[in-house]
């Protein structure tokens, strides 16, 4: 699987059906060219003339299933947002 078919997958939280968006970017270990996360944009801000005030970084262990075109994630958003707000 490519890069470019991972960006046209839609990203949903299992934990409450929830859809993130589109993988916008992976992360890459250099040294052992493993996979370690995906990273999702967040939702828009209009008021911030549509700049995205966060990202989701779903670490490759929160990756449930890759499907045709949807991949599952299992992801605490209560607990990640408390983590960026620190």
């Amino acid at each position: 699987m490519r890069i470019s078919d991972l960006k046209q997958k839609e990203v949903i939280n299992i934990c409450d059906c929830k859809r993130l968006g589109y993988v916008g970017d992976v992360d890459f270990d250099m040294d052992t060219g493993c996979l370690l996360a995906i990273i999702v944009p967040g939702p828009g801000c209009f008021c911030g003339f549509l700049v995205r005030e966060k990202e989701y970084i779903i670490p490759f262990c929160d990756i449930c299933q890759v499907g045709r075109d949807i991949i599952l994630v299992k992801v605490d958003l209560e607990k990640a947002e408390e983590k960026c707000k620190i």
